[in-house]
């Protein structure tokens, strides 16, 4: 079993790149921090088996829905609006996948998870509904259903996301 984990995150790690290219061929610069759901709906079970995912035409969480970015806890302020947005979002008990972009390229992928889920994952987690106290907060969280559940780098603090959110007066 632990072979199998260990053999699947170096998967996940070498594959990354290839998954996530279907996000680099549009590029608007000045968009910023987003995070879009993929086009199909591509079940997170198959995300790191694909060669190319192309995201939904508008983000689930642009720039402009955050309020504040906290960097050691990644978690995120977001409006009222995109909160109940986020919030309202079907999530089976088997995940939603996103994918983490900065003017559209790709930087990671995760998948939004529900806290009723009996599977556990191996990824970027965002919980629907989120049981966070403070109000519009939503967190970037390793594994599910704890941190012992994930393998590998930790890909939240990836320069070009934290230079992003900088320059838009989004980090704290």
């Amino acid at each position: 079993m632990k072979k199998r984990v260990i053999a699947a995150s170096i998967s996940i790690m070498l594959l990354a790149p290839f998954i996530l290219g279907g996000c680099s061929s549009q590029n608007p610069k000045g968009e910023g921090f987003a995070i879009y759901l993929t086009r199909d709906n591509i079940p997170v079970s198959q995300m790191e088996a694909l060669s190319h995912v192309e995201i939904a035409d508008t983000p689930v969480i642009s720039n402009k829905d955050i309020v504040t970015y906290t960097e050691d806890k990644h978690e995120i302020k977001i409006t009222a609006e995109a909160y109940d947005r986020v919030m309202q979002m079907e999530v089976s008990t088997s995940g939603k996948s996103f994918v983490v972009c900065v003017d559209k390229g790709p930087i990671y992928w995760g998948a939004f998870w529900t806290p009723y889920s009996s599977q556990s994952f191996d990824g970027v987690t965002i919980r629907v509904p989120s049981f966070n106290e403070q109000e519009n907060t939503i967190t970037l969280e390793l594994g599910y259903p704890s941190l012992s559940f994930y393998q590998g780098e930790d890909p939240r603090s990836n320069p070009v996301i934290m230079e992003s959110l900088e320059k838009a007066g989004k980090l704290k």
